[in-house]
């Protein structure tokens, strides 16, 4: 795990986004991008794959920051620009600055790195077989299919480009609606080469332990333990297209694809493939991991105000901010631009504490939500075990009363998922955005960010 990231610097250099545009850099003693793209080496694929999952932590601290702000989960109270207490909360955003630009470079450019490495794969001069490529291509859709998607709830009705592959002839921006409709079906055609590549040794009894699930021709990080071979990846796989169903209100949908990912009510409620991190070599460190009683990343106010007493994720996700570390004086408020809070953000033990990238406890959260409308019942008893985990005791939700199942849902999913990038979109998909608290004259619920300046050039 120390060293899978040891070659990223190589893929930074291979891959530079602008816009939407993939750059060649001419250099006769390295790898090029058209090196790649025509008879890539075995070799070649397996540093294309590292990169790709390396480059997939590009600025995700700022993603989760900038949505959790606008979905008023916690405040950056830090000093170090305005525009973190001004233009997010107040807007509009301006769609040449950073708050704008930043995150959208880096989940493009992690699509152009899928299609990098897809482009390498149909055009490799390697002897593997068809299977094997095929993991190489499930592993690279999947993940370009899930960039996208993360893209796209930052643009909403903004709407997002699919097609990327030529920097010359870019796609045109399609709508939210048809994008999710796009990477779900991206999804399915990657699960279908994952299954395809799980199916190579299901004659050979030599390898791997597990026939039925194929082994990839690559390494994946620890990250990925319990995911990193084609039939286990197909979980992960089919976990997003879960949450991309329920985007789409798609309940019936969701129910399926989730019988066919890691849902488990045994399980821990962290399983699930994550990013990891480390501080050696080109390694990098979590970015989300606030250094205690100094970073001042605030929890909202709100989210203890309206949480019930004994609710252990309040306790487990924040502080109180005591920088003196003093008995005496205790903790401290902190005030910064008119907002305020005490409990600073805790979400991670460390600066190489893994971020998940999706948890069995969304997806309990998803299999509670596809279930309300027609077996509301079925919708809290699987709530009822979320409360559980957090020390609370079963909802008073009537189940008669979609609206209050509904509504118990919704509260479940603030607290499970706080910090995690869920509860403005949540808010936005179910029409709530006003139910956001609004802190100054002037601050708004805002819905979107705008499309960059340079892609409408």
């Amino acid at each position: 795990m120390k060293s899978i990231y040891n070659k990223i610097l190589l893929l930074f250099v291979l891959v530079a986004l602008s816009a939407c545009t993939l750059d060649e850099v001419d250099n006769p003693n390295a790898p090029t991008v058209t090196s790649f793209e025509e008879g890539a080496s075995q070799q070649d694929l397996r540093l294309l794959t590292t990169g790709l999952e390396a480059v997939m932590r590009n600025d995700l601290g700022f993603h989760y920051q900038t949505v959790s702000i606008l979905g008023r989960e916690y405040n950056d109270l830090t000093q170090v620009d305005p525009r973190y207490t001004g233009e997010i909360l107040k807007g509009p955003l301006d769609n040449n600055g950073f708050l704008t630009t930043r995150a959208y470079a880096a989940w493009y450019k992690i699509v152009q790195s899928s299609n990098l490495l897809l482009t390498a794969v149909d055009n490799s001069v390697t002897t593997l077989s068809t299977e094997a490529l095929d993991g190489y291509r499930g592993y690279a859709r999947t993940m370009k299919a899930y960039a996208l998607l993360m893209v796209a709830t930052r643009q909403f009705s903004n709407g997002i480009r699919l097609d990327v592959n030529d920097a010359d002839d870019l796609g045109e921006f399609v709508s939210y609606a048809n994008a999710l409709t796009e990477i779900r079906t991206m999804l399915n055609d990657a699960n279908t080469e994952l299954q395809n590549a799980a199916s190579e040794f299901e004659d050979d009894t030599d390898t791997p332990a597990d026939e039925s699930l194929g082994e990839f021709d690559f390494a994946l990080s620890g990250g990925f333990a319990g995911f990193d071979q084609p039939g286990t990846l197909t979980l992960f796989n089919r976990a997003i297209a879960a949450r991309v169903a329920i985007y789409q209100d798609d309940k019936a949908g969701a129910l399926t694809l989730l019988t066919d990912s890691f849902l488990d009510e045994a399980a821990s409620l962290d399983l699930g493939p994550a990013h990891v991190f480390g501080l050696t070599g080109n390694d990098i460190a979590n970015p989300l991991f606030y250094v205690p009683n100094q970073q001042r990343y605030m929890a909202h106010p709100s989210f203890e105000a309206d949480a019930e007493g004994g609710d252990t994720r309040v306790t487990s996700k924040t502080n109180l901010f005591d920088p003196e570390d003093d008995p005496d004086l205790g903790p401290i408020s902190i005030s910064f631009d008119g907002l305020s809070g005490n409990l600073q953000v805790a979400l991670y033990s460390s600066n190489t504490a893994p971020v998940s990238i999706i948890r069995n406890e969304e997806l309990l959260l998803i299999y509670a939500e596809a279930n309300i409308g027609t077996n509301n019942a079925e919708a809290l008893r699987v709530l009822n075990i979320i409360r559980a985990a957090a020390g609370l005791g079963a909802s008073t939700a009537n189940a008669a009363v979609e609206a209050e199942v509904e509504d118990e849902m919704l509260t479940q999913r603030r607290y499970s998922l706080f910090g995690e990038g869920h509860r403005w979109v949540d808010l936005r998909r179910y029409n709530r955005l006003s139910d956001l608290p609004i802190d100054r004259d002037g601050d708004n619920a805002l819905d979107a960010f705008p499309t960059p300046f340079a892609e409408n050039q």
